[in-house]
Parts: structure tokens; C-alpha cells; sequence
């Protein structure tokens, strides 16, 4: 689960694209829209690292 409390880099290893938050958060990190995030969550997993690595193709 989600721990707001925690927020350090074991938080930022995955992507909860059910927080509004953390949509902003990773959408604006990466350059994406919102809905491009959630498209790549969807295919590769939680995993920023994923996501990441999938965005640089």
C-alpha cells in the first residue's frame, strides 16, 4: 500500500497511477501526458525503471 508518510526512494521506484499525485509527479518527470503514462504503466509494469527505459526507446 501506498505510505504518504514514506517517500523516499523506495517510493519512487514505482508508479501508482491511481494516486493523482503521483501522475503529476511522474508525467511531468518524464515529459508525458498522463494517459501516455498510464498506457506505459499498463504494458510494462509499476516499475519507473520500466517505464523509464520503455519511454527511451
Amino acid at each position: 500500500m501506498d505510505d504518504k508518510q514514506k517517500n523516499g526512494s523506495a517510493d519512487r521506484a514505482r508508479i501508482n497511477i491511481n494516486e493523482g499525485y503521483e501522475l503529476d509527479y511522474w508525467s511531468n518527470k518524464f515529459g508525458v501526458s498522463k494517459d501516455k503514462l498510464k498506457a506505459v504503466v499498463q504494458t510494462v509494469g509499476t516499475s519507473a525503471r520500466a517505464v523509464e527505459d520503455y519511454l527511451k526507446k
